[in-house]
């Protein structure tokens, strides 16, 4: 069975999910990508990132895998293309041979796994030891906003809690590097980048679909399990909503990236 994932698929997550792309979330690959390379994209949610990479790649193969089979069948649905595919899949344990892909990429996954160093090692194998192995995760303990409003405030400390009780840790972008060195991935470069939410439509859009997911999906499940009442979770909705329509509103949200090589052959 996979990990259990925090957020879980609500509308509200995937919403978010959809605003992703190469250009916004795997900036620090971009380079290293040329038309006839093959991606394997682990935790490929509704496809939006993984639709991208097939474009610049193409006609390589690229593949985009999630545990979720309602989530694969959904971006199968979505994203079209020649080279492009969809696939169930273990992160621990992928169907693929050893090198059989040119890069491996992950994002905002580590960060939900019970077990991120195997999973990396795993990444490792596919990836070969000409292969890329590519992770990017954010680092939630480090977020920052204005106005520092209680509802948020109540929001920052029941997610850490909530998430830590799932699986998995939030604080992932600091522990990158870490997880990289101890899955014995060689070469390894760590980088660093934002994700700033001010405009009026980026406060809308990403204070609307936190204001529901605290109501509404997985998340607000697995609070009220670990003791959270109806009212918390009302206060952070309306917390949301209210820094959403501030007008100096602002949030700002560090992310770790690693590009490594694949795993070295054993010498034995």
């Amino acid at each position: 069975m996979p990990d259990p994932y925090t957020h879980g698929h609500h509308e509200s997550v995937l919403r978010a999910h959809r605003w992703r792309t190469a250009e916004n979330s795997a900036a620090y690959l971009l380079p290293h990508l040329r038309p006839g390379l093959s991606v394997l994209d682990v935790g490929s949610g509704p496809g939006t990132i993984t639709a991208d990479l097939a474009t610049l790649v193409a006609p390589g193969r690229v593949v985009g895998a999630d545990a979720s089979a309602d989530v694969v069948d959904q971006a199968a649905a979505d994203h079209r293309a020649p080279n492009l595919s969809f696939a169930v899949a273990d992160a621990y344990a992928l169907e693929y041979a050893d090198g059989e892909f040119d890069v491996v990429h992950a994002h905002q996954l580590l960060q939900h796994l019970a077990r991120p160093v195997d999973a990396l090692r795993e990444f490792g194998r596919v990836a070969g030891p000409d292969g890329i192995v590519a992770a990017r995760d954010v680092d939630y303990e480090g977020t920052i906003w204005f106005p520092r409003l209680p509802g948020l405030d109540e929001w920052h400390r029941l997610y850490l809690a909530t998430h830590r009780s799932v699986s998995g840790e939030p604080a992932a972008g600091r522990r990158l590097k870490s997880w990289a060195m101890a899955a014995g991935l060689p070469d390894i470069r760590s980088t660093a980048t934002l994700w700033l939410f001010e405009s009026p439509a980026d406060r809308a859009w990403w204070g609307g679909a936190w204001a529901d997911r605290a109501l509404h999906s997985s998340f607000a499940e697995s609070a009220r399990a670990a003791g959270a009442d109806d009212g918390l979770l009302q206060r952070i909705s309306d917390g949301w909503r209210e820094w959403a329509a501030a007008d100096d509103g602002w949030l700002l949200m560090p992310h770790a990236e690693i590009l490594a090589h694949g795993r070295v052959a054993d010498p034995s």
